[in-house]
């Protein structure tokens, strides 16, 4: 009798693929959906062996694709998709994206190993989740892709980027260096887009030695900030473009006997729980992260029961004032 499989191979897709045709999904493309009806009619392929094959396929399993699971950011974000997906009944799954194309993450994609997909992984291709949203329910949080099989949760980096700039402006800082992410991280880019946004709305001249690419860690943080104070002639401020790097600063600014914030002004931003714990505590940019999490799982849940949604959901930032930042207007 013909299978699913044999149809899929006939049609050179994946089965899901054909899964998704036969069902009439609006996630395939007017062409694929043509080579696979003129397979299946070729075979003499019923709908009711399709059903069956469809149910043995399915696995009950979200897949969490993540590009570092050890930093404290991912904690929230984790248990936002890890509450959905349990009272949905299905099991998740957190995995590396180290390896990219190579890595297991893109396997479970690649293979059909999960139902859908939650993904925080920059080092991921955008060709590799073009071709896995052929497959299964895919929503990014890193990075915008205009494709109508891709759905995105955004958290509205450009604003926040921006917030935390002009939050410096506003309290008498005119030199302000940046501090980013990895240079092929786009949350660190629409960050620093915010920056400069920001700069440029104030009449603030850029200066290119006060921006330093870093790699969202403590350990990154604490080279960029060295190599600022070895340039001489600190910037007033200093916007780091994740919590951690900014904790790895202070580290730096402590064994250089600079203080922060009566030498030097930073900013953060994530709002990881430690921020609340330095000393002093550090002033940075919220971002929701469980909301996040909770909202990406939710939309996997309504596009495995073929329910309509919107692509693009973007979520806002809100500052959290602590004790980093100084305001020199009152010391003018």
């Amino acid at each position: 009798m013909t299978t699913i499989k044999d149809v899929a191979k006939l049609a050179g897709v994946s089965i899901s693929t054909v899964s998704y045709t036969l069902n009439n999904s609006p996630r395939i493309s007017a062409s694929t959906k043509k080579r696979v009806e003129e397979a299946a009619k070729a075979l003499n392929y019923k709908k009711n062996g399709f059903a069956s094959d469809l149910k043995r396929s399915k696995t009950n399993t979200i897949a969490l694709l993540l590009s570092d699971l050890s930093g404290p950011y991912y904690s929230e974000l984790i248990q936002g998709v890890q509450d959905i997906t349990t009272s949905n009944g299905y099991d998740l799954i957190a995995c590396s994206s180290i390896g990219g194309a190579q890595s297991t993450a893109v396997k479970f994609l690649s293979e059909k190993r999960v139902d859908g997909a939650v993904i925080l992984a920059h080092n991921i291709s955008d060709e590799t989740m073009l071709e896995s949203a052929k497959s299964v329910p895919i929503v990014l949080l890193d990075r915008i892709l205009d494709e109508e099989h891709i759905y995105l949760v955004e958290v509205d980096n450009i604003e926040g980027g921006y917030h935390a700039t002009e939050y410096l402006i506003d309290r008498g800082h005119s030199q302000i260096a940046f501090v980013s992410g990895p240079a092929d991280s786009h949350d660190s880019s629409f960050r620093y887009q915010g920056y400069r946004n920001a700069l440029q709305d104030h009449h603030i001249d850029y200066q290119s030695k006060w921006y330093i690419t870093s790699n969202f860690t403590k350990e990154g943080g604490y080279r960029a900030t060295k190599l600022l104070i070895a340039q001489q002639g600190l910037p007033q401020a200093i916007f780091y473009a994740n919590d951690e790097m900014a904790i790895g600063g202070m580290q730096a600014f402590r064994e250089t006997n600079l203080r922060v914030p009566e030498d030097i002004s930073i900013i953060g931003y994530d709002d990881i729980q430690l921020a609340d714990y330095t000393s002093p505590p550090l002033t940075t940019i919220r971002q929701p992260k469980y909301e996040a999490g909770s909202l990406a799982a939710h939309l996997i849940f309504q596009l495995i029961a073929g329910e309509k949604i919107d692509r693009h959901y973007k979520l806002s930032t809100e500052i959290i004032e602590r004790q980093t930042v100084k305001d020199l207007n009152t010391f003018s």
